[in-house]
């Protein structure tokens, strides 16, 4: 069984939780919608998906796509003032994700992902896709995320490479768990191999790893990072998507990727002596991907400092009283391991 929201009893904005809005927000409609007033109540009940056969066979066809949990992604657009499936032909230019199966906690799974999308992109500054939450009819949640492949103004489709295709990694040559066989650094290799800025897209993904430690995202894997092509026909870090704190739900490791942040199995001073993930090893993972000392040392300053803003928006979202209190204590614990240098206990004793 699982929790719906009333939507007539929203407080907040459902796509940037903003107080005082019980639909979307001006800023929310311009950031996602092009500014077209649109509707956050889908016209579609999800519990009765036989009344639409679109609907109920697209539901029947979920498609796994991650190791944690079996979660479908429906093709929608915008269309009068609504989000509605496409039809055969029509091109999709967002993607709806309901809740998902098999995992603990199911419902709280879009809520989830749109709150550590938000604060990703509200706190951190992250470029991260344009999201929100949106309901069925009966109030159940959804998450909504508008396509950065697409242009919305002409429908053209821009290149879109994820890093386990960029690696060569697949089913038939590393078997069901392919996307999960890398490393970080390996990932920051293919970076400077494919992206003629990649000073720029280095310190955007080294950004982007630490903070999917910070939010406890165990499921940061090689799909879940891509290229975007751009107007000018070269290639550019995607903006962030499919994040989520994965501890709400699985008792996953700290970091999605098997090799962890390093090639050829190599481990920090600090994580041979502590056995997990802390200051030193990112400090070190920024050097070796090549970023200056300083970018290194002010960016993990960012994210090590403790933001009162993260607490609020957690307090604003769309997640359950315990959900929130789970969500905030990784934060907090996160928060020490980054605070937490082992060469530096070492040098004061």
């Amino acid at each position: 069984m699982t929790n719906s929201t009333h939507t007539k009893d929203l407080l907040n904005c459902p796509g940037t939780l903003a107080e005082g809005h019980q639909t979307y927000s001006p800023v929310c409609l311009r950031q996602l919608f092009n500014g077209k007033k649109t509707s956050h109540v889908l016209p579609y009940e999800s519990h009765n998906p036989s009344e639409d056969q679109e609907l109920a066979k697209l539901i029947a066809n979920r498609k796994r796509i991650s190791i944690s949990g079996v979660q479908e992604k429906l093709s929608v657009l915008w269309d009068k003032g609504q989000i509605r499936l496409t039809s055969e032909g029509e091109q999709g230019t967002y993607i709806l994700k309901p809740i998902p199966r098999d995992l603990d906690k199911i419902d709280q799974v879009p809520a989830n992902e749109h709150l550590t999308m938000q604060i990703a992109k509200q706190v951190y500054k992250l470029k991260v896709a344009e999201n929100a939450m949106i309901f069925f009819e009966n109030g159940e949640p959804a998450y909504i995320t508008k396509r950065f492949d697409i242009d919305s103004a002409t429908s053209k489709k821009w290149g879109k490479e994820d890093f386990a295709t960029l690696a060569g990694k697949t089913k038939e040559t590393d078997g069901n768990e392919f996307k999960y066989n890398y490393s970080y650094e390996g990932i920051a290799s293919l970076i400077k191999k494919y992206v003629a800025a990649y000073p720029v897209a280095l310190e955007e993904f080294f950004k982007l790893v630490t903070f999917n430690f910070l939010f406890s995202n165990g499921d940061a894997h090689l799909k879940n990072f891509s290229l975007l092509e751009t107007p000018q026909g070269d290639y550019q870090l995607s903006p962030a998507y499919d994040l989520v704190n994965t501890r709400i739900h699985v008792k996953d490791p700290e970091l999605a990727l098997k090799d962890g942040l390093f090639n050829n199995d190599y481990y920090t001073e600090s994580n041979e002596a502590n056995g997990f993930h802390a200051y030193d090893d990112f400090y070190e993972f920024g050097i070796k991907i090549g970023l200056l000392e300083s970018r290194v040392s002010r960016i993990l300053n960012e994210l090590a400092t403790y933001n009162s803003e993260v607490e609020s928006m957690i307090g604003r979202s769309f997640l359950s009283d315990d959900s929130k209190e789970i969500y905030k204590t990784t934060y907090l614990d996160r928060l020490k391991l980054l605070n937490y240098s082992f060469l530096k206990l070492k040098k004061e004793s």
